[in-house]
C-alpha cells in the first residue's frame, strides 16, 4: 500500500503530519507514504524525529492551497500546490491513495479535474461516519457535490450502503433519504423525484423512505443521503453541537463534585471520543478510481495516523471493486 500525504495540508501543518506517517509506518510494515510538499521544510522534521527506515519518501510540490482560499483560484494559480500533486501522483498509479487535512474545496475540485471516477459513478461524495443512539450511521454527501440530481444521491445510497457493509460491518443497511419530513410529498423537487427514483431501484427493499433531521442521532436509517450542501449544514452543525454539549455538561457534572473528579474526567474523555475526528481518521470521498480520504482541518497526528490505517482498510476490503460491480 503506497499512500500520497498532503504534508502541507491543515491548520497546524506539516509538523504533525509527517508524525503521523511516521506512526503509522511503524505500526505498518507494509505501508510506504509519499510526503508531497517543500523538501526543505519536511527534511528537517523527519530528522528531528529520528526515523530513519526506507518507506518514506518526498515528492516535490511549489506552495498549498489555504483554508480561506477559493479553491478554484488557488488551484489554477498554484498549478503545482500539493494537493493537485498528490492527484497526479494517483492518476499516474504512483500511489494507491491520497489523504489531506487541506481546503476540503480544494481536496475535490481537484479530483473533479482528473476525472478519476469508477465506472458507472456520476458524481463522488464524501461519506461521514456519526455516532447514533445504535451504533453508528453513514451520511453521504457532506459538501462534494450540492448541485446533486436524483441518480446522484441514489448512487450514494449504493456507495454508502457498501462502505457500512464493509468498513463497519452492518449487514444489510437501512437507506434514508434525509428531508425535511418522513411523510412522502416533503421536500423540494429534488427530494420528491430522489424518493421516487430509490423508491423503484435496487435499493427499494432497504429503502425507509424520508428521515427527518432529529433521525439521525435516534439511528433511523444506517445510511442518510443527502445533497452536499445540507449535508455539510449538518456536520458543521453537529461538531458545534456536540462540542457545545460536552462543555456544559462537563462544567455541571464538575462543579458539583469534590471527591471523584478524576473518575467524571475520564467518563467525559471516553464519550468524547466518539464524536472526535481524530479518532475515525478522516472522511472517504466515494466514487473515485482510487482512494481519497479527506481529514478535518484540525488534524493531529493521531487523525492523520488514523486516516492512513483507514485508507488500507479501504483497500483491503476492496470497496471499490463493490461499488464499481454493484453500479456496473
Amino acid at each position: 500500500m503506497r499512500i500520497a500525504l498532503d504534508a502541507f495540508g491543515g491548520d497546524f501543518a506539516p509538523s504533525p503530519n509527517i508524525n503521523g506517517a511516521i506512526t503509522a509506518l511503524t505500526d505498518d510494515p507494509d505501508l510506504e507514504v509519499v510526503l508531497v510538499g517543500e523538501r526543505e521544510q519536511i527534511d528537517p522534521l523527519i530528522e528531528e524525529s529520528g526515523y530513519s527506515g526506507e518507506r518514506l519518501s518526498i515528492v516535490e510540490s511549489e506552495g498549498f492551497v489555504g483554508m480561506h482560499e477559493k479553491p478554484t483560484d488557488a488551484l489554477r494559480k498554484k498549478p503545482n500546490n500539493s494537493i493537485s500533486v498528490c492527484w497526479r501522483q494517483m492518476a499516474s498509479r504512483d500511489v494507491d491513495a491520497i489523504v489531506s487535512a487541506g481546503n476540503t474545496g480544494a481536496v475535490v475540485a481537484a479530483g473533479l479535474r482528473t476525472r478519476l471516477f469508477l465506472k458507472g459513478v456520476k458524481r463522488p461524495g464524501i461519506a461521514v461516519v456519526l455516532p447514533t443512539i445504535r451504533g453508528r450511521s453513514v451520511l453521504v454527501d457532506v459538501g462534494a457535490n450540492p448541485a446533486a440530481r436524483p441518480e446522484h444521491l441514489y448512487q450514494y445510497g449504493v456507495m454508502g450502503s457498501i462502505y457500512a457493509q464493509g468498513m463497519m460491518g452492518i449487514d444489510e443497511p437501512r437507506i434514508g433519504l434525509m428531508n425535511i419530513g418522513s411523510e412522502e410529498g416533503k421536500g423540494t423537487d429534488l427530494y420528491r423525484e430522489t424518493h421516487a427514483f430509490i423508491s423503484n431501484s435496487p435499493l427499494k427493499d432497504r429503502y425507509i423512505g424520508n428521515v427527518e433531521g432529529r433521525g439521525l442521532y435516534q439511528g433511523e436509517a444506517d445510511v442518510l443521503v443527502c445533497e452536499g450542501f445540507v449535508g455539510n449544514v449538518v456536520l458543521k452543525v453537529s461538531e458545534g453541537m456536540a462540542e457545545f454539549m460536552m462543555k456544559s455538561m462537563a462544567g455541571e457534572v464538575l462543579s458539583q463534585l469534590d471527591g471523584e473528579r478524576e473518575t467524571a474526567l475520564a467518563a467525559f474523555e471516553n464519550l468524547g471520543k466518539r464524536y472526535r475526528h481524530n479518532e475515525s481518521g478522516g472522511a472517504p470521498l466515494l466514487g473515485i478510481d482510487g482512494i481519497c480520504i479527506i481529514c478535518h482541518g484540525s488534524s493531529d497526528e493521531v487523525s492523520i495516523g488514523n486516516a492512513l490505517k483507514v485508507a488500507t482498510t479501504f483497500k483491503a476490503r476492496e470497496i471499490n471493486s463493490q461499488i464499481a460491480a454493484e453500479l456496473d
